[in-house]
């Protein structure tokens, strides 16, 4: 910007006489410097015009890359105006139910015969898995409960995130009479068919959460089998226990069997007739059952001690690691662990590398095989623990329960829930130093060195 006191300057300066002067002593200059400033001018308007009437290729290519795109992830290409897709599926049986009260038949051929249609999706599809959990619809009475839902919550996203699992969370009832610990079953039933491209459905109950972010589920050793629940058969068969395994964390097939499965181990819930009959069943099986009312766990224990020629087969009881582990003789160890892992990346330079977070299962199946290979899992083990389960602790209605106290549980919690997150911070560069604060500290480069 130039001020008023410049402007008068350059108005009565010797300079402007002197131009004018040489403006009347060079026409010539003058008209050729006319001449190049029209044919700048026509030049200009002839390229304005011609970009209309022709598109910029590399502009155009965009628009069709993203028009493509589109296409191709939503299927808009077998998507007709007005009428839908140009094929039917199972989808269009009016007969379809997602209740879990109506059986479902076929289902093998259904969904191979959605698959046809999705090539895409059928392609790799042994290995896909769907995440599911949930929580009750209302808010939670523990005042710190709705927090510490939503940071299991947030523990399962960054473990599906990190091993390229889908998840679905449910906070809504999906039977009115299956409440507490039946509700899973309507939910699990209902993602079945929701998602018939997902080989494996793997029900995480709200309290679990995954304290060994590396760990990959070993699908290929459950390739005979339908459903895969920590648990232990000498506990079922010999002991007639129900607490022989635990019914909170499971993976279960997409497949016609686990919806016969299903049907049979809902039929003991309490939307059906027999659901007072089949809780003093279970508790004449069973001796150690402490409450008369029929449960998920119980039932499930029972199919597999008293139908054992027919269900047994295709569940594997995975004893082997932590596929859920009991949070009470886990979370006193978690420092120990913390150390030992530690020590192994200060040895290692490899591990202590700054890596992107899509590299995390290349460098967990690194230190596998270089470290961890002949290291036994379960309790007392130096290994991080797949999955710690804190059973009993109720944390969204606090009702915990009285064997332990409240605080053990919330700190317990806070400790698991922290040691996980380090495991996935540090790949965004902090971690907390504390596992019972939540602050966090810039990891150092090359730490710990």
């Amino acid at each position: 910007m130039v001020s008023p006191e410049l402007a008068q300057l350059h108005t009565t300066s010797p300079m402007a006489k002197h131009a004018t002067i040489r403006n009347k002593a060079y026409p010539c200059l003058t008209d050729g410097i006319l001449f190049l400033g029209g044919a700048l001018v026509a030049f200009l308007l002839v390229w304005t015009f011609w970009s209309f009437i022709t598109p910029d290729p590399s502009s155009n290519l965009g628009s069709l890359d993203a028009s493509q795109s589109m296409s191709s992830s939503r299927g808009a290409d077998w998507l007709n105006c007005g009428t839908g897709a140009s094929y039917k599926t199972f989808y269009d049986e009016p007969e379809l139910s997602y209740s879990i009260e109506k059986p479902v038949k076929g289902w093998d051929e259904k969904r191979r015969e959605w698959l046809k249609h999705h090539p895409s999706l059928a392609a790799g599809g042994r290995d896909r898995v769907l995440l599911v959990s949930g929580s009750q619809p209302s808010p939670c009475k523990n005042p710190i409960g709705d927090h510490l839902l939503l940071r299991l919550f947030k523990n399962k996203v960054d473990y599906c995130r990190i091993h390229g699992y889908d998840i679905f969370y449910n906070n809504a009832l999906l039977h009115r009479k299956m409440g507490s610990y039946w509700a899973k079953l309507p939910v699990v039933r209902a993602a079945m068919l929701a998602h018939p491209e997902a080989e494996w459905i793997y029900w995480v109950d709200s309290d679990a959460l995954f304290t060994d972010m590396e760990f990959e589920l070993p699908l290929e050793r459950y390739k005979d089998h339908n459903l895969i629940v920590h648990g232990w058969a000498h506990a079922i068969y010999n002991d007639k226990s129900w607490t022989g395994l635990n019914a909170g964390v499971f993976l279960i097939r997409n497949c016609q069997w686990s919806m016969d499965f299903m049907d049979v181990w809902a039929s003991m819930g309490p939307q059906s007739p027999d659901y007072q009959n089949w809780g003093r069943i279970q508790r004449a099986t069973f001796k150690d059952k402490l409450f008369p009312e029929s449960d998920d766990q119980t039932g499930l224990i029972y199919l597999i001690y008293k139908e054992k020629e027919k269900w047994a087969d295709k569940i594997y009881l995975e004893g082997e690691y932590y596929f859920e582990g009991y949070w009470h003789e886990i979370v006193e160890t978690l420092d120990n662990i913390t150390d030992g892992y530690t020590e192994m990346e200060r040895k290692d330079p490899t591990l202590r590398s700054r890596h992107a977070e899509k590299d995390s299962e290349r460098y967990g199946a690194y230190r596998e095989r270089c470290h961890l290979k002949d290291v036994a899992n379960g309790k007392g083990s130096s290994r991080r623990p797949f999955i710690t389960h804190f059973t009993g602790c109720q944390p969204c209605s606090g009702d915990h329960n009285q064997m332990y106290a409240g605080k053990s549980c919330w700190d317990g919690m806070r400790r698991a829930l922290n040691f996980a997150d380090n495991q996935v911070l540090r790949n965004f560069g902090f971690m907390h130093p504390d596992l019972l604060d939540s602050l966090v500290w810039a990891v150092p480069f090359d730490d710990p060195a």
